[in-house]
């Protein structure tokens, strides 16, 4: 069935096992198997879910398209939108992307976002390039259809991406991580401050469980344009299930028009 007025989107946190793509292909589906998903849903799944945060990309890179394939089977399969993650290597001696895939509900790449902002702090900058632009999908058809914007991990600290996502009329931004459960509470409430400033649906699955260097506390979670949290998740393997309503977004930028007071403007090299 097709559900309306309102969508789903479906936040899948999983356990990352290291470097093992198929390992973690199967929990994706073992965990959306008990997930009550319809067509034209969406998924989201965390950064380099397929790997997990790996600077090895020699061995994580999908030069093969396996885990492309794999989205996209999965997509196709069950009639809905998926956002998932990959590793790609760079070509000419460039260094690799972090990216976000987007496949529509009939298995096709509707975009792929770059990572703009590789996380320094970890040496991801050593092994991978940001990206230079934001990207945007339609997701829905008609009335019902809302302007998403992907976006990964790191980025959430920046407000200025998700500022240029909504200027491109983003109305809902989702975001994969896998963000480190020592800075657990700045992802929260960064969260929380990106659905309000931007009045937009904020949508983030991280993972959970442990890597060779770190270890990870779920919170994946949902916020709607004013702010307020749909749901949440601990730090077990779960899936969230949360409405989007497009209109919600619309309403709430009708009636409290604070984006049309935005002023891009320069410091002339003053800083």
């Amino acid at each position: 069935m097709v559900r309306g007025p309102f969508m789903r989107a479906h936040l899948v946190q999983l356990d990352i096992q290291w470097e093992d793509r198929e390992a973690n292909c199967r929990t994706v589906d073992d965990l959306l198997a008990t997930t009550d998903i319809a067509q034209g849903d969406l998924i989201l799944l965390p950064e380099m879910f397929d790997t997990g945060f790996s600077l090895n990309v020699e061995k994580t890179s999908d030069r093969d398209e396996w885990t492309l394939g794999y989205l996209r089977g999965l997509a196709a399969r069950l009639g809905v939108w998926v956002q998932g993650g990959r590793t790609v290597a760079g070509t000419g001696g460039r260094k690799a992307t972090n990216r976000a895939p987007v496949i529509d509900a009939t298995g096709q790449l509707a975009c792929e976002y770059h990572k703009v902002h590789p996380f320094s702090f970890g040496r991801e900058g050593e092994r991978f390039r940001g990206g230079e632009r934001v990207e945007t999908y339609l997701w829905g058809t008609g009335e019902n259809s809302i302007c998403v914007a992907p976006s990964i991990c790191y980025d959430l600290r920046f407000p200025e991406l998700f500022r240029l996502q909504v200027l491109c009329k983003a109305e809902c931004l989702c975001l994969g991580a896998n963000w480190p459960v020592a800075r657990q509470h700045h992802w929260r409430a960064l969260a929380i401050a990106r659905a309000i400033e931007n009045q937009a649906y904020m949508l983030l699955v991280n993972r959970t469980g442990d890597d060779p260097h770190l270890s990870y506390g779920g919170g994946t979670l949902a916020v709607c344009p004013r702010g307020e949290v749909l749901g949440e998740l601990a730090d077990e393997e779960g899936v969230l299930s949360v409405e989007v309503n497009a209109d919600k977004v619309r309403r709430w930028r009708e009636a409290f028009r604070a984006l049309d007071d935005i002023r891009l403007i320069s410091n002339d090299g003053v800083c």
